[in-house]
């Protein structure tokens, strides 16, 4: 399929995606749960809410270009007794509608499910205005917002049903939906709150999460290969309540440790390991990756990782500056955590 500019479309991305985008798995969840809606803001196909809609369509909802009344809409259907799916891109769901999901839904508990697209850099050649680096710091920042951010598309399936049995707001965070694959298959453990071990190292930990986790997993196979580096990759897809015991376990296994993500640097994941280290009150050298205080610059998202550094190249590169970094000695090192 030729790509140029804007030419490939939502409708070129059910051929690419179908079996993982997480449509295909609420609209399984639909026929179990009758309590399930769904609703989007005109923006049915692009998020693929769609699927739902043409499966349900009494259970569908599209209130327009009106993002503040979607989220409120979805607010009343939870205090109606309904478990609302709620899609749109990310920029609008944490910037233009942030005071309605506070307000609206964290503010009252209700089991609203978000699922915000086209996050971070993902649609970079549509400009900074759908551009959306800020809204892990936002939404983690929402009391009892839980925040998930999927490596790929199965891993959204999981997180969409995991999400169905969690109580309270969720915020599901993903791409464009033209992401590769980090799984072979979704064979694996998948739970809210608990990361995933990718690959075990004792030399330095990346802890990651979106696109940036299988980057990760490529760049600690180069450190292996060419630097002999053992290198531990951490899938941290939940956000907010962060693993903590596994980032402990990193900074007294390793002491190096790099976050990557698509995001912000202020706010987000590497904020929310750092938070943790500095609990802890062990000594620990830590780089943070991500999109720098600037709006990022206007280009396809593979370029834009690369840029920013975001990649596996980019990964390569912090974990051989950190390497060269001496650490000070702690004498309390052996303390217990």
């Amino acid at each position: 399929m030729a790509e140029t500019g804007l030419t490939y479309t939502v409708y070129d991305a059910d051929h690419m995606t179908q079996a993982e985008i997480y449509g295909a798995v609420l609209t399984r969840l639909g026929g179990e749960r009758p309590d399930i809606v769904a609703l989007t803001a005109d923006l049915a196909k692009s998020t693929k809410i769609g699927k739902f809609g043409e499966k349900y369509p009494e259970r569908f909802f599209n209130v327009g270009i009106a993002e503040q009344n979607l989220f409120g809409v979805g607010a009343g259907l939870a205090l109606a007794g309904f478990t609302p799916f709620i899609s749109t891109f990310a920029v609008f769901t944490s910037l233009r509608a942030a005071e309605q999901v506070r307000t609206d839904i964290c503010y009252q508990k209700l089991n609203c499910k978000i699922i915000a697209t086209h996050s971070g850099v993902s649609f970079g050649q549509a400009g900074t205005t759908h551009h959306c680096t800020e809204d892990i710091s936002v939404m983690r920042s929402f009391a009892g917002m839980t925040v998930i951010v999927p490596a790929d598309g199965i891993e959204t399936a999981k997180a969409v049903a995991a999400c169905c049995d969690w109580e309270g707001p969720v915020y599901i965070r993903i791409g464009r939906g033209f992401e590769p694959r980090c799984y072979e298959n979704d064979q694996y453990d998948f739970q809210i709150g608990k990361s995933i071990q990718m690959a075990d190292g004792s030399d330095l930990t990346v802890i990651a999460c979106g696109p940036s986790v299988q980057h990760a997993v490529e760049a600690a196979k180069v450190l292996k290969a060419e630097a002999g580096l053992s290198v531990r990759v951490l899938n941290m897809h939940t956000i907010k309540p962060i693993d903590k015991d596994a980032i402990i376990s990193a900074v007294h296994d390793t002491r190096r440790i790099i976050t990557a993500e698509d995001h912000s640097t202020i706010g987000g994941l590497g904020t929310s390991v750092a938070e943790v280290i500095a609990e802890t009150g062990k000594s620990c050298l830590l780089r943070k990756l991500g999109i720098p205080d600037q709006f990022a610059i206007v280009g396809y998202p593979d370029d834009l990782y690369n840029h920013y550094k975001i990649d596996a190249d980019g990964i390569i590169e912090a974990a051989n500056a950190i390497m060269g970094t001496e650490l000070e000695a702690d004498e309390d090192w052996e303390d217990e955590f």
